[in-house]
């Protein structure tokens, strides 16, 4: 069956078009598309969604309405995930329904639970079905980061944070480039919100981590720099801890605008790149994992096989 998923994030509006085989759970992409949309802008200071950043996420959808169109998606087979910006602001329902009613998506507001949930069914689709190996997935978005447990396909622990590259950047880093100071209480309000939130057996149980979304994968374009960006050499590759801290010091040195050249990273991620290489540094220190298996492979896979198992 061919379906659509839309997700809604804090940074970004992610479509992925795709064929879904039922039986065998097999995904043939067919689109996929990604636009910084800086939704969650400002959400954790004023509790609301500008319409500035509304109507960036509508000019998105519209073009993401003509792919599902020339795809051919039937109507019941479009769907959209709203995220933790919509999840935090007062007008985020208003804006969920918006979405609905203009776009004809089947939109949702998902609780955090269910985004951790969606998160560790896409990632580890398709992996060996034999491998027991616990794994640890985490997704760091613009509002939030969610940190799933689990083994052989099953759950076993997770957990939303309101760890975002969007909220701790504006919390947190004011100079351009940021002040080692402002680094340094980012990465201590990370270790307290893991620390708070994630209890040791947890932490001791994950022997492997898988990145998902935009920090891990681009951290992997730029430690290639690649120039155009290259899913296939994304999916798959390996960061290593210390690889990840060399690249947190040269990007954190860099102004903004500096940071917007450097090959391998998009120009729209680079005002929050540097909080989120510190989220996924603390994160492997958290769990004394030393290195980290970047995906392609997230929350809009697990949205499609979702649906399609339901269907």
């Amino acid at each position: 069956m061919r379906l659509g998923v839309v997700d809604i994030g804090t940074n970004s509006t992610r479509l992925l078009i795709a064929d879904v085989d039922p039986a065998s759970g097999r995904i043939a992409e067919r689109d996929r598309r990604s636009q910084v949309t800086h939704l969650g802008a400002g959400v954790d200071a004023s509790g609301r969604l500008s319409d500035a950043a509304m109507e960036r996420v509508f000019a998105t959808l519209d073009a993401y309405r003509a792919a599902l169109d020339a795809e051919q998606v039937p109507a019941d087979g479009r769907i959209a995930v709203l995220t933790s910006a919509v999840r935090d602001a007062a007008n985020g329902a208003d804006f969920t329904q918006a979405v609905r009613d203009r776009y004809g998506l089947d939109a949702h507001t998902i609780a955090g639970e269910r985004e951790a949930r969606l998160t560790f069914l896409g990632a580890t689709h398709g992996r060996d079905p034999q491998d027991r190996t616990p794994l640890l997935v985490f997704d760091i978005g613009g509002g939030s980061t969610e940190l799933v447990v689990g083994h052989h396909g099953q759950v076993d622990f997770f957990v939303s944070t309101q760890l975002g590259v969007v909220r701790q950047s504006e919390r947190h880093l004011r100079g351009d480039p940021p002040r080692p100071s402002e680094l340094q209480a980012l990465a201590d309000d990370v270790r307290s919100i893991l620390h708070a939130q994630i209890p040791v057996a947890v932490r001791d149980a994950a022997r492997h981590a898988i990145g998902v979304a935009g920090t891990a994968t681009s951290l992997a374009a730029i430690a290639q720099r690649l120039e155009p960006y290259d899913p296939a050499r994304v999916h798959g590759y390996v960061i290593s801890s210390g690889e990840a801290e060399l690249q947190l010091a040269r990007l954190a040195q860099l102004p903004l605008e500096q940071r917007r050249a450097v090959p391998g990273l998009h120009p729209d991620r680079a005002p929050t790149i540097v909080a989120g290489v510190v989220i996924l540094i603390e994160v492997l220190r958290f769990f004394e994992i030393r290195r980290v298996e970047v995906s392609e492979h997230d929350i809009l896979h697990g949205a499609l096989l979702e649906r399609a198992r339901a269907s």
